[in-house]
């Protein structure tokens, strides 16, 4: 046992995420107790009910705490329905761009018996996280879409050298920690012939520093068809803001929706964000049939993820537990919930994770 203690933020979030993160820290903690790792936790508050009690959806004190910690789940934010005041802000560009998480990692994974369209899926996509053309995160102040006329809207997408390193680089770090070590660009510089072709220049600048990463592109249109096609033919994707948050969703509908879909924020440093891709589901909040899995299986990818970078071999065993407390939760449909072709809700799945965690074998 290394005695280190990991540092971990919950960040509920709004509507399902009153659920779904608590069930995520039950059953973190019940890895770690198996593992022997140490977890301190801390409740940061934001989001609708941040703006209830403190007046502010990001609090005054919100980022000097993150700063103090290894990392955080987040739960989905519902901020299109915040009302129209001055502290009803949105929590998540803030987040992403003051820790320099510029990568989101989105595994897709297909499970047998749970309405996947296809079998044997398994593959990341890399999503650019802090430029493109989501007007909330590319410029440092105003907005980077704005309308100058009743009749005209401008909308402004960079991409920056910079950008397109860190990002191409932690997608070249994941392909080759994976058996196939293929990472493919995807983008359309047919078109957007200096954005992507900044893009893929760059890209295959630093790839020369990864020899043993085969590396290929598919133009963003040509990819979306061929990944309903044949999504075997692909391992790592990387690709910019935009483009990669319609291909996560499109890949999520392959293996069972959103539900399973989950994601991890990383950056240079060691600090990472879990953060589901789905949204925050207001008309099922309460209910208890909220799938839980990508919220769980975020949180698994940070706590592995916190593992390496800090050298932390008890972190890293407690994800493993982790990883089969999910597999055997979702081979029984009881422990399933509705929309993943189960007859359990959310409480049903995290107890038969935390079964499946306890009598896990030692990893």
């Amino acid at each position: 046992m290394s005695g280190k203690r990991l540092k971990l933020g919950i960040l509920n979030g709004d509507d399902i995420g009153h659920e779904i993160v608590p069930a995520s820290v039950e059953v973190a903690r019940a890895a770690a107790g198996k593992a022997g790792l140490g977890i301190d936790w801390t409740d940061v508050p934001i989001g609708a009910a941040a703006l209830e009690s403190h007046g502010h959806t990001m609090p005054e004190g919100t980022m000097e705490t993150l700063e103090g910690l290894d990392g955080w789940i987040l739960g989905p934010i519902g901020h299109r329905d915040y009302p129209k005041v001055p502290g009803a802000i949105n929590p998540h560009p803030i987040l992403r761009k003051g820790f320099d998480l510029f990568a989101n990692v989105r595994p897709t994974r297909s499970y047998p018996g749970i309405g996947c369209l296809f079998d044997d899926i398994d593959l990341v996509i890399v999503r650019e996280n802090n430029e493109g053309f989501q007007p909330d995160r590319n410029v440092v102040a105003g907005s980077g879409e704005f309308r100058p006329t009743e009749d005209v809207t401008i909308s402004v997408r960079v991409i920056t050298v910079e950008g397109c390193r860190k990002v191409v680089r932690a997608a070249l770090d994941i392909a080759r920690s994976r058996p196939r070590k293929k990472l493919t660009l995807v983008h359309k510089n047919t078109v957007f012939k200096l954005g992507c072709g900044m893009f893929v220049d760059t890209a295959y600048e630093v790839a020369k520093e990864y020899p043993d990463v085969e590396v290929d592109e598919c133009i963003v249109d040509t990819f979306a068809m061929r990944l309903l096609r044949d999504p075997w033919a692909y391992d790592t994707v990387v690709t910019t803001n935009m483009f990669g948050d319609i291909l996560t969703d499109e890949a999520a509908g392959m293996v069972g929706g959103l539900g399973m879909a989950p994601g991890l924020c990383i950056g240079r440093g060691a600090k990472a964000m879990a953060q589901a891709t789905h949204g925050s589901a207001p008309d099922i909040a309460g209910k208890g049939i909220a799938n839980p899995y990508a919220m769980i299986e975020s949180t698994r990818m940070l706590i592995e993820h916190l593992g390496r970078a800090h050298d932390l071999p008890e972190a890293v065993r407690a994800a493993a537990y982790m990883r089969e407390g999910l597999d055997a939760a979702l081979a029984d449909p009881a422990s399933r919930t509705g929309d993943i072709k189960g007859t359990g809700g959310t409480a049903d799945m995290v107890a038969g994770i935390v079964a499946g965690i306890e009598r896990a074998k030692a990893a």
